[in-house]
């Protein structure tokens, strides 16, 4: 990465934003706008519409319209190929802006920003562009007199509801797969992180993609969210996030059509440590990185650390001096490890968190507070807590923040009731060199994806999704596609 081209695109000056309605930018109908702060520095970056229920309401007609005289749908599978291929394109030949424009917005590190936003969105997009014409139907085994097809039709209307930590691989897993198989989609982006992702719709038209088919309205969840969620007119729901906002969605869909919802939620990752680990050295790197890079705001951080008491104090030094080599500080510097805290809102809470733990007997053997407090922006060390119990605060709720609990276990039973007693189950980890015991680990520890020696790094061929209140459905790989068609059976007697 070249600091003088990343310099040069930070001083520029960021354009206040609109919503994108059937092809244009335009305004929140009642004229309001919302500052968007840098967590970098805390002061306001520029500015975005804030939608109204009628805007979103415009915004879901727009899609409406634009599935219903099939200007996408309609099109051969060729053709929706090229305009995806060409759209995944832009997206690389604008990499660097869309990243540093990102992480001005979310303050994430920009060594993972221009790999994990840009690079991973277009991606997903090529990915799910090769994919669409390689969906079949089926022909059921009927008796010799009877025709049966299985058709595979887009839905109609995708809403999308988009967090801030990585809004633009989030938003492209949403994306591709919708749009890919000729569904119309209104998008809701993050109020705290919205940037990246609305320069992202701008080159899908760009790309060529027909005027409705993509829409983004951005604004405040309790407005423009619920009206999303309430809509008639929206036939799948999709949503990453926190489980309060999944479930009001939920009760949404019920009020309303009982529209498809699928949710990615949280996760209390577990990342398990055997003593007869393969590398422990390697283990701890790879604990430190798996809940501090992007300052632990991942869905699937391993913000549990689960320890074999007889290495248990070795190996927590261990990663404490991991965590020491990683600095924190301005994220669209290089050599930067650890960025911002996405909000001020969110830092408090993070460093609430660690209270809760020490009043609840937990030591912090390093970090816990605000730092860098001077340069105006949102920055946290790196925490780690020993003596967190399985029914600790810290262990039970959710921090998305740089905070990791530890605690000991001394069988691998105990290890598999610790790491499945919280109601999430998105993803966890294990370190063992014995084959018998990763597989029973990655059988019975109740997850959507379990890591072997390894944390993070699933690609997009494999889904990701969770068990239990870390949500339903799948994100990525092949398995996607299946929220966004619906099964249609033609019974034709010969």
């Amino acid at each position: 990465m070249d600091q003088q081209k990343i310099d040069a695109l930070r001083a520029q000056a960021v354009a206040p934003f609109s919503h994108l309605i059937d092809g244009k930018h335009v305004p929140a109908s009642d004229g309001g706008t919302m500052d968007i702060l840098s967590p970098i520095d805390g002061r306001v970056l520029t500015t975005t519409a804030k939608g109204t229920a009628a805007d979103m309401e415009a915004a879901i007609a727009s899609a409406r319209a634009a599935f219903e005289d099939r200007r996408w749908a309609g099109q051969p599978p060729a053709a929706r190929k090229k305009v995806l291929m060409k759209w995944a394109d832009l997206i690389e030949e604008n990499a660097l802006e869309l990243a540093v424009l990102g992480v001005r917005d979310n303050g994430t590190e920009i060594a993972m920003a221009l790999k994990a936003e840009p690079g991973s969105a277009a991606g997903t997009i090529r990915y799910y562009a090769e994919a669409l014409d390689k969906i079949y139907g089926e022909i059921a085994p009927t008796s010799s007199d009877i025709l049966g097809m299985i058709q595979k039709e887009p839905v109609g209307v995708v809403g999308a509801i988009i967090p801030w930590n990585f809004p633009m691989m989030i938003g492209a897993w949403k994306l591709g797969p919708a749009l890919a198989m000729g569904n119309s989609v209104v998008l809701k982006p993050s109020e705290t992180a919205s940037l990246s992702l609305m320069r992202m719709c701008d080159l899908a038209l760009e790309a060529g993609l027909p005027p409705g088919v993509l829409n983004a309205v951005t604004g405040e969840g309790k407005i423009v969210g619920e009206s999303m969620g309430l809509s008639m007119d929206v036939d799948v729901l999709v949503f990453t996030g926190s489980g309060g906002t999944g479930r009001r969605l939920m009760e949404y869909a019920a009020r309303s059509n009982m529209k498809r919802v699928y949710l990615e939620l949280g996760g209390k990752s577990p990342h398990i440590i055997f003593a007869d680990a393969p590398d422990l050295d390697v283990a701890a790197k790879a604990v430190a990185g798996g809940i501090f890079r992007n300052s632990g705001q991942v869905c699937v951080a391993g913000s549990r650390l689960l320890v074999e008491a007889s290495i248990h104090d070795d190996f927590v030094a261990a990663v404490a001096k991991a965590t020491s080599g990683m600095n924190v500080g301005d994220p669209l510097n290089v050599d930067t490890a650890i960025g911002a805290v996405n909000s001020e809102v969110q830092l408090m809470q993070n460093l609430g968190f660690v209270e809760t733990a020490q009043s609840e007997g937990g030591e912090v053997v390093t970090g816990g507070d605000r730092i860098l407090q001077d340069t105006g922006g949102y920055y946290m060390a790196p925490t780690i807590v020993t003596g967190v119990t399985p029914d600790a605060t810290l262990t039970q709720k959710e921090v998305f923040g740089p905070v990791l609990g530890v605690t000991p276990f001394n069988s691998d039973d105990e290890a598999v009731q610790i790491a499945n007693a919280t109601v999430y189950g998105l993803a966890g980890g294990v370190w063992t060199a014995n084959l018998s015991r990763a597989h029973r680990m990655v059988r019975d520890v109740r997850t959507g994806v379990m890591h072997v020696n390894t944390y993070g790094g699933a690609d997009g061929t494999v889904p990701l999704g969770g068990v239990g209140q870390s949500g339903n459905g799948s994100d990525k790989s092949l398995h996607a596609i299946e929220k966004y068609i619906n099964l249609k059976t033609a019974w034709i007697k010969l």
